[in-house]
């Protein structure tokens, strides 16, 4: 009998299986556009190069009395066209099976993961590779260039292949958020006020419970230069704004007059992790409207005040140092796998009701060559239990895609007129989830 490898989830991935659902299956698409019609041949040669390459992305998902755990396993992964709707379930209970998939449609590429397996960063990794090497194929010229899509990422020769090759066992969170080791450095006790009791966005369900996603595309250097004018970061800027058109859209606030936001932060910029493992921790902002000035700018700002603060390292390591010495206390070792389900599925329901939106921003991506030659937009989205947007810029376009559980879209209405009151030109893709929306009358895109 084979014996298999086998780890137990990270902190993050404990929380993604206990809280998914109908309507929010906690899974991710990251995107990229060809400058020609994908050949499904190529991408499928492409797809068992770099799939043996990450170990990580051979596991599927196996649940034991006290917790759930990743095991390798012999399955292969196939290209398929696009046909589902977009970031559809891949986890099934009732059925063994790879926790990701690759899909094509004309000129795009994507990969959809389940986020227990993977983040956003390990999972760009690994779309990197797959179109290096599917462009290694389709041009022949390039066959001589070095691999260097992902070593370039570390300064450690081989420690990139090295994480890759024990996907498995990579846990970053249990090499640095140890309880049991002593903090990077003390930190003082927490100075940002108390949250306050935060808007809920509401709307109408779509019908199946499938994502409403909005892809937004607009030259990069523009918005930037907006949010550069305001003396604020990209990110918080789109957050001001994404807050504006929340509060615009919605007739008012009613009575709590704040917003908040749950913004990932990429914990390998602070603690060196080459894993393509989950390794993030998130930052919670908010702005109460009608205590001072509330134009865009004087939102980002004070955001920016609020996120830089718990954005250091040493307010993420007593953060998650907090969450690991709950996670390994003796009391919930000892309980059941499905009580710890709706002990964690409690907490985080209690989290998301002090939140109105999410926002996540991959920043700038630069590929390598043959690659960067050949791609175009790049973009991702996930699927959402409350509205969201997501960024990523590569080749000049910056792609904010909106998602949300509900039908409505007035609030991209009024971020993309705002923009284009600054003179920036703006692209729109939205996807079909009504009934009268999927009813066929031109070829579209699923």
């Amino acid at each position: 009998m084979t014996r298999r490898t086998w780890v137990r989830l990270d902190n993050a991935s404990n929380i993604f299986l206990a809280a998914r659902s109908e309507t929010d299956p906690k899974v991710f698409r990251i995107s990229a556009d060809m400058d020609h019609q994908v050949d499904p041949v190529l991408l499928q040669s492409a797809l068992d190069t770099t799939y043996d390459r990450y170990h990580l992305y051979h596991a599927v998902l196996r649940r034991a009395i006290f917790w759930y755990y990743l095991q390798d396993s012999d399955l292969r992964p196939t290209v398929t066209e696009d046909t589902k709707y977009t970031c559809a379930p891949i986890y099934d209970a009732n059925r063994t099976g790879l926790l990701f998939r690759v899909v094509y449609y004309r000129e795009r590429i994507s990969l959809e993961v389940f986020h227990a397996l993977s983040d956003g960063t390990g999972a760009l990794w690994f779309l990197t590779d797959l179109i290096s090497a599917y462009l290694r194929l389709r041009h022949p010229e390039h066959q001589a260039l070095e691999d260097t899509s992902t070593a370039e990422l570390t300064a450690q020769p081989g420690a990139h292949e090295a994480a890759l090759a024990r996907g498995l066992t990579g846990d970053s969170f249990a090499q640095y958020f140890h309880p049991a080791t002593p903090p990077t450095q003390p930190h003082d006790k927490d100075s940002l006020p108390k949250p306050q009791k935060a808007f809920r966005v509401s709307g109408t369900r779509t019908p199946d419970y499938r994502t409403r996603a909005v892809e937004v595309t607009m030259p990069a250097k523009d918005v930037l230069a907006l949010a550069r004018a305001e003396g604020i970061s990209l990110t918080m800027y789109l957050t001001a704004l994404f807050f504006e058109a929340i509060r615009s859209s919605s007739g008012g606030l009613g009575k709590s007059q704040t917003l908040a936001a749950t913004v990932p932060v990429n914990l390998r910029q602070f603690f060196p992790s080459v894993s393509p493992r989950n390794f993030f921790a998130t930052v919670r902002v908010e702005h109460t409207y009608g205590k001072g000035d509330d134009d865009i700018g004087s939102v980002g700002r004070n955001l920016d005040n609020q996120f830089r603060p718990q954005a250091t390292p040493e307010a993420l390591d007593k953060k998650l140092r907090r969450f690991a010495k709950f996670e390994r206390s003796p009391l919930l070792r000892v309980v059941p796998r499905p009580l710890k389900d709706t002990i964690l599925r409690g907490v985080n329901w209690v989290n998301n009701r002090g939140l109105s939106v999410s926002v996540s921003n991959l920043g700038r991506v630069t590929l390598p060559k043959p690659a960067e030659d050949h791609v175009g937009r790049m973009g991702f989205h996930v699927s959402a239990v409350r509205p969201q947007i997501c960024v990523m810029s590569h080749a000049g376009h910056l792609n904010v895609s909106f998602t949300s559980p509900f039908v409505e879209m007035d609030h991209i209405r009024h971020f993309v007129r705002t923009l284009t009151a600054h003179d920036i030109h703006v692209t729109v893709d939205a996807t079909r989830v009504t009934e009268e929306e999927l009813t066929p009358t031109s070829e579209s895109q699923p």
